[in-house]
Formats: structure tokens, sequence, C-alpha cells
């Protein structure tokens, strides 16, 4: 089971997270009021919320984390990792109400989808990082992900993980290519097709669909991909919208194709060979979960150095290895290559880890659905999802 298998995209957190998110005037916190006296030179510690399933575990043992064990070996510096982010929405929901009242959360660090940490910049509820303590950062972060709309140069953001948001189908069952989007409305697929259930997920793939630049994408594309995917949905050629769980169906055999998550599909192919991964002629989007240090943080300059220890290309690899999921950090292939485990080795030329050029001309990173357009956009896409 992959980590993205426990995601639920819209959690029970998020009504009171849009509206906390979308318009509370005392929310914002100025860039003076957002740090604290740090810890971290006297108190060798820092707390880390994490998803579930995202690092690296030792087979014989779940309990240990072998990358963050040797983190706390070399540096002194004591981890306590917790997995306590299913949802973006309900994670928003559980801080919040700190942020925006000048508390502390109690964590030094956190990992959410960058959709999520667009609205915590906008918010200032995350502190700058300090570049000098993170050279590795600097040197080895992916050219592709170093400077997202929302928070350009990724000074309060560091991709943890990457993905791609594409089409997974069973080559065998459909008995042909999948190769653009518009594929998935082929007659003989009426009724065998699922679609991501949560807006921030779907939305962009679908107007790539139709020829969109989903950097710069406008209200009327976005009305115009509704009321296709609403005449999909009258017809019955929409199985249904799905959180992971399309996973179970497309395994069985269910559903043949559908809107998946790159790391998802490297997993399934181990079962069964014939489940393929699609970036479609138009494109699709790639994605990040990232890194952040919350406001007044009190173990900041810990938390950078762990950063910037993952980045190192070594430790990025075994990471990649372990979780299968695009990784930030290109270097690492050649580490990976260099494996003396075959399958290990393997990954290093997995197009799904290590994108290609070919595959990087059709990767775009999707501008965010803004504070302004998220209460409507929302409510529309969720009428169409049954949400």
């Amino acid at each position: 089971m992959s980590r993205r298998s426990l995601l639920r995209t819209l959690g029970t957190g998020a009504v009171a997270a849009l509206a906390a998110g979308c318009g509370v005037p005392a929310a914002y916190v100025a860039p003076g009021d957002r740090s604290r006296s740090d810890l971290s030179a006297t108190d060798k510690r820092l707390t880390w919320a994490n998803w579930p399933l995202y690092i690296d575990t030792d087979d014989e043992d779940e309990s240990r984390r072998p990358t963050l064990d040797a983190f706390g070996k070399r540096t002194g510096i004591a981890v306590t990792y917790t997995e306590e982010i299913n949802d973006n929405d309900e994670f928003f929901g559980k801080i919040s109400p700190s942020l925006m009242n000048h508390q502390e959360t109690g964590r030094d660090l956190m990992v959410i989808s960058d959709w999520m940490c667009a609205r915590f910049v906008r918010l200032g509820w995350v502190q700058e990082m300090d570049r000098s303590r993170q050279p590795n950062v600097t040197k080895y972060l992916d050219p592709q992900l170093r400077s997202p709309a929302f928070d350009p140069g990724r000074g309060h953001t560091v991709p943890w993980q990457s993905g791609i948001t594409g089409i997974a189908y069973n080559r065998r069952t459909v008995g042909r290519e999948i190769r653009h989007v518009s594929d998935l409305w082929a007659g003989d697929l009426k009724g065998r097709v699922t679609l991501l259930s949560g807006l921030d997920e779907a939305f962009a793939l679908l107007m790539q669909g139709n020829g969109v630049d989903i950097t710069k994408w406008t209200a009327d594309d976005f009305h115009t991909m509704c009321e296709q995917v609403e005449k999909l949905v009258r017809t019955d050629h929409i199985r249904r919208f799905t959180g992971n769980d399309y996973i179970k169906d497309l395994s069985s055999g269910d559903v043949l194709a559908c809107q998946a998550y790159s790391g998802d599909v490297i997993q399934l192919q181990a079962d069964d060979p014939d489940i393929e991964f699609v970036v479609p002629e138009e494109g699709a989007e790639l994605w990040s979960e990232s890194l952040m240090i919350p406001n007044l943080a009190r173990h900041k300059a810990n938390a950078e150095t762990l950063v910037d220890y993952y980045y190192e290309p070594t430790v990025a690899a075994e990471l990649a290895a372990w979780v299968n999921y695009v990784c930030p950090v290109p270097a690492a292939q050649d580490i990976l290559a260099s494996a003396k485990d075959k399958d290990t080795a393997a990954l290093a030329e997995d197009p799904l880890i290590f994108p290609d050029t070919a595959m990087r001309e059709r990767l775009t990173i999707a501008r965010d659905v803004t504070a302004n357009e998220r209460t409507e956009f929302a409510k529309r896409w969720n009428a169409i999802a049954g949400l």
C-alpha cells in the first residue's frame, strides 16, 4: 500500500478549513510576528508532522526509520516523528486556530500538498528558511520545482516528494493504447472510468485535455471543464469519483481506466505489469508535497538542518527507493543506478521516479485555486463529484 492510498482528498475539516482560509480578516500574520527565540543551539530536538507511509522503514522493524535514525546519530538531534496528516484540510483545521491566534503549534516541521502550502504562505503562517543552512537544497533541488507561483524561489517551502497526476489503465483489457485525456471518453469505456474526487487533485489534468495552459487557466476554462464532466456523469460514462480507492477498482478490473497518481501505479505494476501509467500527449500535472516550518517553531535551525539532510543525493536515493514518487533530487538517480541490488538499480530508469526529458516537456505545475475562487469552484465541483 502506498502512502497516498490513505489520502482522503476532502476531509471532515474541509468546510471549516475553507472558512478559515478564505476571508478571515485577522488571519494574516506579518513577517515580524512569525518567529520566536530559537532553542536549537541548546535543545537538540524537533517535532515533525508527516503523512503515514511516507518515509523509509526497516523491513524487519517498522518502528525504525533508517534515514531518520542516521540523521539523529550524525547530528545529535532527536526527532519526534508523527504520522498525523491524513488529509490537507483536516490538518489545516487542526492547527489553524493556533496560527491565526499567534500561538505555537507544537510542531517544527510539517509536510502538506503544495496547493495547501499556497494557503499557508499567503496567510503568512510559515517562516522563511535560511538557505545558508541548506547548501544541498540550493545545489540539488530539481530546477522544475524551484519556483512555483505561490512561493517564488521556494523561500518558505521545500519539496519532500513530487508526483504526477495522469491516467492509469489496463493495457490487456482495454486492448489499445491510451495517449490522450479524450481517450477516456471512448464509448467502450462507458461506466468503467473513474476520476479523482478532490477539486485540487482533478481539475488540472481535465483542463489539459482541453488544451488549456494550466499555469494560467481561467474561470471560463474551469466552468467549461465542469460542463463536460457533468455531461459524462449524466450519461453514466463516469463510474464514480474516488479518493485513492481507484487502486482497488483498477486491480479488480471493475475499472479499465482512471485518473491516477504515478507513485501508486509503480506499486500496482509490481503485481500486474499490464497496468500502464500515461502522461497524456496534452500534458499532465506535476505536483509536490512540501516541507514547511510553521510560525513560532522553537527549533527552526534544527528543522532546516533536517530538510537539508534529505537533499543529500545518497539520502534522497534511499528515500526514493522506498516511497517510489518523483524524487525532487535528480542527482539521486546516479546513486540508485550504482546500487548492487538489481531491483533497486532498476528504479533509476523508471521515468515515474526520475522523469526523462521527453516526459518533463509534458509536465506542468498548475496555478493554484485562489482564495477568492475556492468557495465558488469547490461548491460546483463537489456537487458534480457527489461530495
